[in-house]
């Protein structure tokens, strides 16, 4: 079956998988981040099966929660990872934006990004094993929905270049506001603390959007990264 344009787009970006889009321009770009949600279904729908699988083996929940994060990891480059580590540390640097940038492009892990790695990786993990394959599911369509909250109109990118400029400013809000009111109502059966975890993830990317705003001048590909495991950590957590 052939794949639309915008989904193999999206899937190309955000996995392993191997497909290839040629001259992606913003437009395109702005419908692959709108499909971003089907692929985290996709992905959380890959999660519950490897838990599934590790459940029916003698090893600790612990050890099989950081045995899919890993996975996970594998499976999506490590690409959010690296956003989030990248995104900490610019956060976590003296001096203007441009110093903030150069921090964050220079590629490797300073302690601000290490720390929270580690802070971030080990709660999801905690998480996972014991999460409902429901709310699994949910989390990481709704960390995958984080990049349209990211790409809204209105929002600049702090670079010229790069995957921010691509794809900042190519959501339009009713279609953001229109996916997330999706997500909350997928997350009635699951409770009302699930409904809560969507509301709440949302409002921590948000909020992350407007901070580097201030502190980048805009946007980056690593803002996108941190906002999706930030998100999937709330929905975990809270749910």
């Amino acid at each position: 079956m052939k794949l639309a344009l915008p989904l193999k787009l999206a899937l190309s970006w955000l996995t392993v998988l191997p497909l290839h889009v040629d001259d992606v321009d913003r437009k395109a770009a702005g419908r692959a981040i709108a499909y971003t949600p089907v692929v985290g279904l996709l992905l959380g729908a890959f999660v519950v099966g490897v838990l599934t699988l590790l459940s029916v083996s003698n090893i600790s929940a612990l050890v099989a929660g950081f045995l899919v994060v890993g996975v996970v990891a594998l499976a999506t480059r490590g690409m959010h990872l690296d956003g989030l580590a990248d995104t900490a540390d610019g956060l976590g640097c003296y001096g203007p934006p441009e110093r903030a940038l150069q921090v964050m492009k220079d590629g490797g892990a300073g302690p601000f990004g290490v720390v929270t790695l580690i802070v971030v990786l080990g709660a999801q993990a905690a998480a996972l094993p014991h999460a409902h394959w429901g709310v699994v599911v949910l989390a990481f369509a709704t960390s995958r929905a984080a990049f349209g909250i990211c790409c809204m109109r209105g929002v600049p990118a702090a670079r010229p270049e790069g995957l921010g400029a691509l794809v900042a400013g190519t959501q339009h809000p009713m279609l953001v506001v229109g996916t997330w009111v999706v997500l909350a109502a997928a997350a009635i059966p699951l409770g009302w603390r699930a409904v809560v975890a969507v509301v709440v993830a949302g409002a921590l990317v948000w909020l992350l959007v407007k901070h580097t705003g201030k502190r980048f001048g805009g946007i980056t590909g690593d803002v996108l990264g941190a906002a999706a495991e930030i998100a999937l950590l709330a929905v975990l957590v809270i749910a």
